[in-house]
């Protein structure tokens, strides 16, 4: 599948030179009028300050267009105290474009933010995902497609700073220079190999859901590294406060968690409270981490030892399980013992699915989630049928084109003698 030549070539700086970054409502007002007089579908992607703050809002929005150039839009100076900025205009100018993105995924929450959504929009990793390929980052794409070499080195980068640097605007900018491109590139491969229309609907589900917020975890406390080695329900109680008071500090202060306290302190920390007969932390224990004493948790001292009075306080029935309530059904490794009748379908069904998969050149998840047939699996309909099969998985999100190669396999392994 590879067009790629021998010899790559380093992308340093965009066509166009790297345009002044907009900040103003005039400026807004210029960008939007060329973006909309513009040709073709529209680039987009968005760069934010992970590890670094709480919020996964965009602290810059790059944007690209035949006829237009590159945009470089600071959301920043649009937002207000209490509220993101609002792009609604420019996303009802660039409605009727198709809107081009990288693992769109990543990005729609951020743009949801600031209303700026499109209608139609063409994801390129997703693409490259159904056609099979083994690395779909954007750096590798663009060098199996074109033999060019884009530089990735901010790709982490606290874009939160301000005034930005020079370099990372390059940065920024070069990421929307080839997009379109590379989706011509990939639709060609699609129509190809017969997937365009698998990609079309997959595309229009992401439109779909692009401002539905995410469900909230249940009990995202339990994602704390280090959790393994806490074992008893008072020590798991000390994760849960301390990781609740760190969380309200990195909410109020807009800070990556990890920067107030680390996960490992909370965990060593809440160690010392598994034997059975401990059922109070205090100031000693604070001072044998060895974080809590560093300069910013230090600040907050009085707030965890506040934490471990309350996990003191609690009565048996008080405190967590210590295993996670399941979101849906368990894990599959423990139908056998949980559900033998579940056990026996997935056992059934699953092998089938990875093998259609790999005849489709597909990853298995671009198939089908692993949370919708473990759902189907677990709790079938009562008669299974083309009928009952085809309407549970569609409530379950399956599209069209995943549920029609199917439907037809999950019946047969599910009636068969």
């Amino acid at each position: 599948m590879t067009d790629q030549p021998d010899e790559l070539v380093v992308l340093e700086a965009p066509a166009d030179g790297v345009p002044e970054v907009v900040q103003t409502p005039a400026g807004l007002a210029e960008v939007t009028a060329a973006l909309a007089a513009g040709t073709g579908p529209v680039a987009i992607d968005t760069e934010r300050a992970q590890g670094f703050r709480y919020s996964a809002r965009a602290y810059l929005i790059q944007l690209r267009r035949a006829g237009a150039g590159t945009v470089l839009l600071d959301p920043i100076p649009f937002a207000g105290r209490d509220h993101p900025a609002d792009f609604s205009e420019l996303a009802a100018k660039l409605a009727d474009a198709e809107w081009v993105l990288h693992a769109a995924s990543q990005d729609l929450p951020c743009l949801a933010e600031v209303r700026l959504l499109p209608r139609r929009l063409y994801d390129t990793e997703l693409a490259a995902r159904l056609l099979g390929m083994p690395r779909v980052a954007l750096g590798t794409l663009v060098e199996e497609a074109f033999g060019i070499t884009l530089r990735k080195e901010h790709s982490a980068a606290d874009w939160s700073r301000r005034p930005l640097p020079d370099e990372w605007l390059t940065y920024a900018a070069l990421d929307v220079e080839l997009l379109v491109d590379l989706r011509d590139w990939l639709d060609e491969r699609l129509q190809a190999a017969g997937k365009a229309e698998w990609a079309a609907q997959e595309f229009a589900h992401l439109v779909e859901r692009a401002d539905v917020p995410a469900p909230e975890r249940v009990d995202p406390w339990r994602r704390t590294s280090g959790l393994h080695a806490v074992r008893t329900p008072r020590a798991l109680a000390v994760v849960r406060e301390l990781w609740q008071v760190r969380d309200q500090l990195a909410s109020s202060m807009d800070r990556a968690p990890g920067k107030i306290l680390p996960d490992r302190a909370i965990s060593a920390l809440a160690a010392r409270a598994n034997p059975a007969e401990v059922k109070r932390l205090g100031p000693t224990d604070l001072a044998a981490v060895p974080e809590f004493a560093w300069r910013f948790p230090s600040r907050y001292r009085a707030r965890w030892l506040a934490a471990l009075d309350r996990v003191a306080a609690l009565t048996r029935d008080q405190l967590p399980n210590k295993q996670q309530s399941a979101e849906g059904p368990p894990p599959t490794r423990t139908w056998e013992i949980r559900n033998p009748e579940a056990a026996a379908r997935w056992d059934a069904v699953r092998p089938a699915v990875l093998e259609r998969a790999s005849e489709l050149e597909l990853p298995v998840e671009n198939l089908i989630s692993p949370d919708a047939l473990r759902r189907l699996l677990w709790t079938p309909p009562a008669e299974v049928s083309a009928e009952t099969i085809e309407a549970a998985l569609a409530a379950e999100s399956v599209r069209p084109w995943q549920r029609e190669l199917l439907v037809p396999l999950i019946v047969e392994r599910l009636t068969a003698d």
